[in-house]
């Protein structure tokens, strides 16, 4: 049986500039659509990173981000 294909209900934005790579807002992803990027903000932090699709635009990790201004979400217009 094929795996599901994850729908697009909205969308993040993340500033890896402000991310300090605490990795709430990845553990709070319902959809796992988030992961800590490979390299290195200029602050020295793993930055979440967001998969480019399969979002719902639930906003839970924006609401678990402690960094103003790190995630804004965005949700799709039906």
């Amino acid at each position: 049986m094929p795996a599901a294909v994850k729908e697009d209900r909205g969308y993040i934005v993340i500033n890896e500039e402000e991310c300090k790579g605490c990795g709430l807002c990845i553990e709070a992803c319902v959809q796992k659509v988030l992961h800590a990027a490979p390299y290195l903000n200029r602050y020295g932090y793993h930055p979440a990173v967001y998969d480019g699709h399969g979002c719902n635009g639930c906003g839970l990790c924006f609401y678990a981000c402690p960094e103003p201004g790190a995630i804004t979400v965005y949700k799709a217009v039906a």
